[in-house]
């Protein structure tokens, strides 16, 4: 319980950091009524406006009225849809995680697969082919495997649709490319920690006293390598999500990502607000979650 609490009063320092920076830089960026109200609004309607959202007043204390409009769930009106931010942005979640968690899973399971495989045929064919394809997809950008992706699946073979959101055929290619962003470092992660975990004496005494090589793998080396793979998912949620933001792009589907990349481009302050804290509240959410699993599979995590 100490750790739960601990962990949970943390909690609130990341977002309050983000909300900050996110309100530092939209003030540098321009005048807010000036984007509300246009280029022919009257200097009367400007200061009506400007006393309304507080910008007459100094900064530290906009950025007050700026966290309690927050705590109250006020994110102001999208001047795109002319409807509250946060609920635009709630709309769009749903969609954005559903590519998240599918394309997570498919990086595990791919990732730890490959590791598993890289380790018990260390230096050997499989190690050397799957390293190679590791680092080369690592280093590909996500943006450029989409397009090929799309050229291959979409245009030359028809196998797929080029972009938005419908049945499972909609999710393949952004799936596929999300989750290409990320089991590179799986890959990598699981290897080096299962061939740790062969050299520990319990290995070592559970093959001397008869356990076959699979049986030790799925049974002694697997379970206790796999804490560095869960912290290595909460290592990767950020670039997991810049990762969706591009991936949606490319791929017209209708996320947080994509919102957010439209709503920078018409200066709609309210939806990149929303945008930005539900992002941000995601992902210390799920490191929240990351470490009450690995304190659960690890019980020193929870002693320190």
């Amino acid at each position: 319980m100490r750790y739960l609490l601990r962990r949970l009063l943390l909690v609130p320092v990341p977002l309050v950091f983000v909300i900050a920076f996110v309100f530092v830089v939209l003030r540098l960026t321009g005048d807010p009524v000036a984007i509300y109200l246009g280029l022919d609004a009257t200097p009367e309607q400007e200061a009506v406006l400007r006393a309304e959202l507080h910008l007459d007043k100094p900064l530290p204390v906009q950025f007050g009225y700026f966290l309690v409009d927050l705590l109250q769930g006020d994110f102001g009106t999208s001047i795109q849809f002319k409807r509250p931010a946060m609920e635009i942005v709630l709309e769009r979640l749903g969609s954005t995680l559903q590519l998240l968690s599918l394309g997570l899973l498919l990086a595990i399971g791919l990732g730890v697969l490959g590791g598993v495989a890289c380790a018990v045929w260390k230096d050997k064919v499989p190690d050397f082919v799957i390293s190679v394809l590791a680092v080369v997809g690592q280093s590909m950008p996500s943006f450029w495997l989409g397009i090929l992706l799309i050229q291959l699946f979409a245009l030359d073979l028809q196998w797929l649709p080029t972009s938005g959101q419908g049945g499972w055929e909609h999710m393949v290619l952004p799936v596929v490319t999300l989750a290409t962003f990320l089991v590179p470092n799986f890959i990598l992660v699981t290897r080096v920690s299962v061939l740790e975990t062969m050299r520990e004496q319990f290995v070592v005494t559970a093959r001397a006293r008869g356990s076959g090589p699979a049986r030790a793998l799925w049974l002694h080396i697997l379970p206790n390598a796999l804490n560095p793979v869960v912290s290595l998912v909460g290592l990767q949620l950020g670039r997991l999500m810049g990762g969706a933001v591009v991936t949606e792009s490319i791929f017209a589907w209708p996320g947080v990502g994509r919102l957010m990349v439209s709503a920078i481009f018409q200066r709609d302050v309210p939806i990149v607000i929303a945008a930005v804290f539900i992002v941000a509240v995601t992902i210390v959410t799920a490191n929240l979650l990351v470490d009450l699993v690995q304190a659960a599979i690890d019980p020193r995590i929870r002693l320190r």
